[in-house]
């Protein structure tokens, strides 16, 4: 089955929920801006509780690196998701493995990913005014046929109705799911997961032996 984070954790309810229906990794964000921000201080209460070989990834949006790299440390996160606009220098002074997200809209250029040196690139929707959990997909057709050696998680709007559609136009390395298995902003659906993972493991033809959120490619 291709690897799946789920997104926009905010307790402990839910993180073992969506762990034992399969996700690889899960996501917590530092971004308090999002109507899923929560503080760190809270997930320190539980995070020791997911099994190890699942990775925890922190999400942050133009945070100072000091601050960045102290969640993190303190946190024991497995990976940094830089959702903002950091430069690659910025992300080569993290201290855990980086996944830089880019929004795409029409004018992306992908030219600008060859200067980029990072454990993975995490694709998702761009909406002025709003970093990501939009709940919308953006043209899959952009990154189709994308050329790089560095792994690919696809974001942005991904669901049960599209999740095979896209799997098929793309063959990500991973994908990353957020708002498509809420029952309310911030709250993972129980049966929107499950069925989310039955979709995914039904899906035969994908061949990803790709460990992106299993030790591969820098992974810690």
């Amino acid at each position: 089955m291709i690897p799946v984070k789920i997104c926009g954790i905010t307790s402990r309810k839910d993180a073992e929920m969506v762990v034992n229906h399969g996700a690889s990794a899960i996501g917590m964000i530092f971004y308090q801006k999002s109507p899923r921000f929560i503080f760190p201080e809270e997930i320190k209460k539980w995070i020791s509780t997911i099994p190890n070989n699942i990775k925890t990834v922190g999400v942050f949006v133009n945070e100072k690196q000091k601050n960045i790299n102290t969640i993190a440390e303190e946190l024991d996160l497995d990976y940094i998701q830089l959702h903002g606009d950091e430069s690659p220098e910025y992300c080569d002074k993290m201290i855990k493995p980086v996944i830089k997200v880019f929004r795409l809209g029409a004018a992306f250029d992908p030219a600008i990913l060859d200067i980029f040196h990072v454990h993975a690139f995490l694709f998702d929707t761009y909406q002025k005014g709003i970093r990501g959990g939009t709940g919308k997909s953006f043209n899959w057709n952009l990154i189709s046929d994308l050329n790089t050696d560095t792994p690919i998680i696809l974001s942005g709007g991904l669901n049960l109705e599209n999740i095979s559609q896209v799997i098929e136009t793309v063959r990500p390395s991973a994908i990353d799911v957020n708002s498509g298995v809420e029952s309310k902003q911030g709250v993972k659906d129980k049966e929107k997961v499950a069925k989310l993972f039955h979709a995914i493991e039904n899906i035969k033809h994908i061949d990803n032996n790709c460990s992106v959120f299993r030790g591969g490619f820098g992974a810690i």
